[in-house]
């Protein structure tokens, strides 16, 4: 049994519809940070506004806080939250062959998307880090936009059955860990950290945005977490997009 770190709140609710909107709920009474975790969710989304499939023994789950940097320096925790579940998975299979981070918020095992991070804003300053894992079943490939990372599941890809509550407390003792680096030395280790672990890096890839298409070879994460490509018409640093490889 791992240890519950210090500080940090823990609820597992049987059913909610989406813990997203639960940390939205009990945000005005928060005393500290805390994880809201859910065996079922009736109203789960990705990014987006996307619908999320989360069968039974899939994982759910979000971190709310009230952090007190700047929104810019505030979003920068969708890499905190990718190395945590990095961190988790290691900690839970003893397997780091095959894992990768995709920008800007998805973790990938053997080039299949296992997890994916929803980063939103609530009112009174607050924040809800929404995490979805596949340990036991993954959506099929006809649920996905066109052209996007194909799912996998943690148990077809490791052969390690892990429980909603494992995934946890494993979760939460990585991702205190690096908060904690996050808060005490800023972006600057965690984006060295997770570039060593990017997916595609030096690759060429398309960012779609609202308004366009970008194709270049993938160069680097920025200081403020924008993706930078190399395209034929030079640099571009993307703040926000979806990635197809």
């Amino acid at each position: 049994m791992m240890a519950w770190p210090n500080g940090y709140g823990r609820q597992i609710l049987a059913e909610v519809d989406s813990t997203n909107l639960e940390a939205a709920r009990v945000l005005p009474n928060l005393a500290g940070p805390k994880w809201i975790c859910a065996l079922r969710q009736t109203a789960a989304r990705g990014r987006r506004g996307r619908a999320w499939s989360n069968p039974p023994g899939n994982f759910a789950a979000t971190l709310v806080m009230r952090p007190l940097e700047t929104p810019n320096v505030v979003a920068l925790r969708s890499f905190v939250a990718s190395l945590a579940l990095y961190d988790a998975f290691v900690m839970l299979t003893g397997i780091e062959t095959g894992l990768s981070l995709k920008w800007p918020n998805d973790v990938l095992m053997n080039g299949g998307k296992v997890a994916g991070i929803l980063l939103e804003g609530l009112p009174g300053g607050g924040l809800a880090i929404g995490i979805g894992v596949n340990l036991i079943a993954a959506p099929s490939a006809e649920d996905v936009e066109p052209g996007a990372v194909s799912p996998v599941s943690f148990l077809a890809e490791t052969g390690v059955r892990v429980t909603p509550d494992q995934m946890l407390d494993a979760l939460a003792e990585a991702y205190a860990r690096r908060e904690a680096s996050f808060v005490t030395y800023g972006f600057l280790p965690i984006r060295e950290a997770w570039l060593a672990r990017a997916a595609r890096l030096g690759e060429k890839m398309i960012a779609r945005t609202g308004t366009q298409e970008i194709a270049g070879v993938f160069e680097t994460v920025d200081a403020t977490g924008q993706l930078v490509l190399n395209t034929p018409s030079g640099r571009m640093n993307i703040a926000a997009a979806d990635v197809f490889f």
